[in-house]
């Protein structure tokens, strides 16, 4: 990479952390001018409009970046988000997927794949999931409490108390969440 693209990078990583994000975003522009699939720009770009709300913007960023770089893991995960806050949920499912691929290891995308299976009703691969998730991620309380929901909807009572009493131990305050939650199951009969 040129002296002279190295320099615009470090400038608008500067301004990043200097909190100056429009004169980052302008660097960026800048940098895809000169180089159309430079990653840190497109992620940069991509990060910010999704920051700002805008996610056909942000997914055209991610688009580009996983088209230029199809073996980025990342890039096809970022993209998978987006689709999931648009409500895209097929591409979504299909993006994490490619992001697993890519990266089998990627605790988030299995979370997020999980999450997408939920809203697609897809109960069972979406219990593999975050169980897949757990495996890597064992002592984060979110792929835990994930999947005692969706054994709760499942009707399975039993393995649903056996991953409240697991989070018990690591993390009271989520297990005491989770707990509520399914006592006002209980009450009501709707998950």
């Amino acid at each position: 990479m040129p002296l002279a693209a190295l320099l615009l990078r470090w400038q608008a990583k500067l301004c990043l952390l200097l909190g100056r994000h429009e004169t980052a975003a302008q660097i960026f522009q800048n940098i895809l001018v000169r180089a159309p699939d430079d990653p840190l720009a497109l992620n940069s770009l991509g990060y910010a409009a999704m920051q700002r709300g805008r996610h056909v913007l942000a997914l055209g960023y991610f688009e580009r970046l996983a088209q230029a770089h199809p073996l980025d893991a990342n890039a096809h995960f970022n993209r998978a988000f987006v689709c999931e806050a648009m409500g895209q949920l097929k591409d979504a499912a299909l993006a994490f997927h490619t992001a697993i691929e890519r990266e089998p290891t990627m605790d988030r995308a299995w979370y997020g794949l999980g999450l997408v299976l939920v809203q697609q009703g897809r109960l069972q691969p979406a219990l593999q999931a975050f169980q897949r998730n757990t495996e890597l991620q064992p002592m984060s309380p979110y792929g835990w409490y994930q999947m005692a929901r969706v054994h709760v909807e499942m009707q399975q009572e039993a393995q649903a108390l056996a991953v409240l009493q697991h989070l018990q131990g690591f993390e009271p305050k989520v297990a005491a969440q989770l707990a509520r939650e399914m006592d006002a199951i209980k009450e009501t009969g709707k998950p």
